[in-house]
């Protein structure tokens, strides 16, 4: 059972698509948010979710104060649980987009709203470190200044490839089998 861990919808139960998707557990995804809540990262932000999945990630972020989150799932039948789930969830602000996230990250920055704050990656292990490397890549445009960019991965995967000065490695912090990536953009 997926759940919203703290915020406005707090202790709400999200549905996960049945299969194709590996939530973010409620261990790791509490230590996320206490982490971005502490430094400040939610309240009045803009987020990107992407490989959003059942939208755990983005639906917390928007419970939690962001002002405006957009989640991109490529999978049609993930892309609706979303949908579903925002509407059990009733927050404003939030956006699904139905498309891979190379794609979406191919539009012009700023097309469905402000730049990100805040993007968190939560990509499938069968995604590959070059696929991986490419999105970080196409994220930076969509940053604003400062923003900070977190990569969810298994424990045994490597650290992604950062694309150069544009965002850097901040930190990395694991829990059990799941290591969480923390980048910047220089302000």
């Amino acid at each position: 059972m997926t759940r919203i861990v703290a915020g406005r919808a707090g202790g709400r139960t999200l549905k996960v698509p049945p299969r194709g998707t590996r939530p973010t557990s409620d261990r790791v995804r509490e230590a996320l948010f206490s982490r971005l809540e502490h430094r400040g990262l939610l309240d009045g932000t803009v987020v990107l979710d992407l490989y959003a999945g059942s939208g755990a990630l983005g639906l917390e972020a928007a419970s939690r104060g962001a002002r405006q989150v957009v989640l991109v799932e490529s999978a049609r039948p993930a892309a609706e649980v979303c949908r579903q789930n925002l509407r059990t969830v009733g927050l404003a602000g939030v956006v699904v987009v139905a498309a891979t996230v190379a794609s979406y990250l191919r539009r012009p920055p700023g097309t469905d709203g402000d730049l990100a704050d805040l993007a968190l990656l939560d990509p499938p292990y069968d995604v590959t470190e070059e696929a991986l490397a490419e999105v970080l890549e196409l994220l930076v445009p969509h940053l604003a200044p400062g923003a900070v960019v977190v990569v969810e991965r298994s424990a045994r995967s490597p650290e992604p490839r950062w694309p150069g000065a544009d965002l850097a490695l901040a930190d990395r912090r694991g829990y059990g089998d799941t290591t969480l990536w923390f980048a910047e953009r220089p302000a």
